[in-house]
């Protein structure tokens, strides 16, 4: 085992008709269905549709880290 990480960011957005934390979540749901060892996420853009004077649809735009499966 080495004794440092490595790490690569990828950039997702997430949308839900729910939250702002659904949309997080979504998109982390997804992505972990290809991306391994997911550690950390950074939220770089909030967004949402407004619809009868009310947030109808959320987006958010993560930076996901992950390690390097060899480091």
């Amino acid at each position: 085992m080495s004794d440092h990480h490595t790490y690569k960011k990828v950039e997702l957005v997430g949308s839900s008709t729910s939250s702002i934390e659904d949309a997080i979540n979504n998109a982390l749901t997804e992505a972990s269905k290809s991306i391994k060892y997911m550690e950390w996420f950074e939220v770089t853009e909030t967004r949402g549709h407004i619809r009868d004077g009310k947030a109808a649809h959320f987006q958010v735009t993560l930076k996901v880290g992950f390690r390097i499966a060899s480091s």
